[in-house]
């Protein structure tokens, strides 16, 4: 049986004293699209903040490809092949959109921001302008562009369409189904826009209090209504 790609064992995680994530398990194997939902404060972004080592690992375990995180810096798990693209974004606004993207290439050569460029056009004709001239929906595509630059194997955004137009959420989604079939990339999604994201995904895990209290098909849990109000809150209609 091949090994996960990451694995989270009987975790418990937090700021300090505070204690947000409570014996959460979960697995994800290579190639997955990952739906990570749940009402608001049940440690969603704390999960991936877990992971990346930005927050406290009180207990339990957390492997990627088989080696143990816990003794890795955040700068040597984004080198093992872990990238995080934050609900902040940090786009730098002083800097450029070409100077912000170049800050994602790690060890490689300036060429490949063309792979930037590619998938998001709009950002090849706004190069020049300043982070702080972009709209939100730009500064989502220059920090998606620059996580993906640095070559990640597993790729987690955090709430990527939060307070997005409806056109700009739809190219971002196009975006995130081309990075998944053109690159061998594993995908986690953490949204608030419950729907969207089960119709990228191939898997929703859904947390309630720090712990998962559903893990099934996308597609069956956006085909029920009845479990989408109960675990996620969402209406009807």
């Amino acid at each position: 049986m091949a090994t996960p790609l990451l694995e989270l064992m009987d975790v418990t995680a937090g700021y300090g004293p505070v204690t947000v994530l409570d014996g959460l398990s979960l697995s994800i194997d290579q190639g997955e699209k990952l739906a990570l939902i749940g009402r608001n404060g049940v440690g969603k972004t704390t999960t991936l903040a877990t992971v990346m080592g930005l927050a406290q690992l009180q207990g339990g375990c957390i492997r990627f490809d088989g080696e143990d995180l816990s003794g890795l810096t955040t700068h040597q798990r984004a080198m093992r092949g872990l990238g995080l693209v934050p609900q902040t974004r940090d786009v730098f606004p002083s800097l450029t959109v070409e100077e912000n993207l170049l800050a994602g290439l790690k060890h490689r050569s300036r060429a490949a921001l063309s792979e930037a460029y590619d998938l998001f056009p709009r950002l090849a004709e706004r190069r020049y302008n300043g982070g702080a001239q972009l709209s939100g929906g730009e500064q989502q595509m220059v920090a998606v562009a620059r996580a993906l630059l640095g070559q990640p194997r597993l790729l987690m955004l955090d709430e990527p369409l939060e307070g997005l137009a409806p056109l700009i959420r739809l190219e971002l989604l196009r975006a995130f189904s081309r990075m998944v079939t053109e690159r061998d990339l594993t995908l986690v999604i953490v949204e608030q826009q419950v729907r969207e994201a089960l119709q990228q995904t191939d898997r929703a895990v859904v947390l309630s209090r720090g712990r998962v209290v559903h893990d099934g098909p996308a597609q069956a849990l956006q085909q029920d209504a009845d479990a989408l109000g109960r675990l996620v809150g969402v209406s009807h209609s």
